[in-house]
């Protein structure tokens, strides 16, 4: 199974929308809490060349985008396949 990241804030329902599609196919995932810490959030933003909306997902160090990027993965079929390794 690959390591799957994502950078998130409690507030957020993008955030709530991926993780709840990762949980949905059984994957597990380490979630670091960006909000109130800009230290955080600059890695985050570095990782995800500048992008500084939350989530920002990575699987195995691939940056995957956010929760809308994910869904789409997800439509077109292509998400399994990156998940399965």
């Amino acid at each position: 199974m690959p390591r799957v990241e994502i950078y998130t804030t409690p507030w957020c329902p993008f955030c709530i929308a991926a993780k709840r599609l990762l949980s949905g196919k059984g994957v597990a995932f380490e979630e670091t809490d960006v909000s109130g810490n800009p230290d955080l959030r600059q890695t985050m933003m570095q990782r995800a060349n500048g992008r500084y909306t939350v989530p920002q997902i990575f699987i195995d160090d691939r940056h995957i985008g956010g929760s809308d990027d994910l869904h789409a993965l997800d439509r077109a079929g292509k998400l399994d396949p990156i998940l399965a390794g």
